[in-house]
């Protein structure tokens, strides 16, 4: 099996040892993605961009995602980000689960991970 790694340049890629997609197997596999802003809007609106911009340079984009996992530290944040993601995934959504987690850090409020169809 071939697999292509998309890389977006982040020092965490090397000091972690990780890369933002694998592409593998029909799929694209998207790290999970915080994004920067002064709240969980802009940041989940920025990494959706990051995560679109992984997307297109593995030959995929957001309209293919199957799979997308969303964690929050706190689910009361997760209603405020519904019209962002209706305008991301539109008339394609994908099965959905979100998670209240911790995440690296406590500037973030929303990571984001995906899997699309390759190709």
């Amino acid at each position: 099996m071939t697999m292509k790694r998309v890389f977006t340049g982040s020092p965490f890629e090397e000091k972690m040892a990780y890369c933002r997609a694998v592409v593998a197997g029909g799929f694209v596999h998207v790290a999970g993605t915080v994004g920067q802003g002064d709240d969980v809007v802009e940041q989940c609106k920025a990494a959706l961009a990051t995560i679109s911009n992984a997307l297109k340079e593995a030959g995929s984009d957001l309209s293919k995602t199957v799979r997308v996992t969303y964690y929050l530290p706190d689910a009361a944040e997760f209603e405020p980000c519904w019209p962002t993601l209706r305008e991301a995934f539109g008339a394609n959504p994908p099965a959905a689960t979100m998670i209240e987690a911790n995440l690296i850090d406590p500037k973030y409020r929303i990571e984001i991970e995906v899997t699309a169809l390759a190709g």
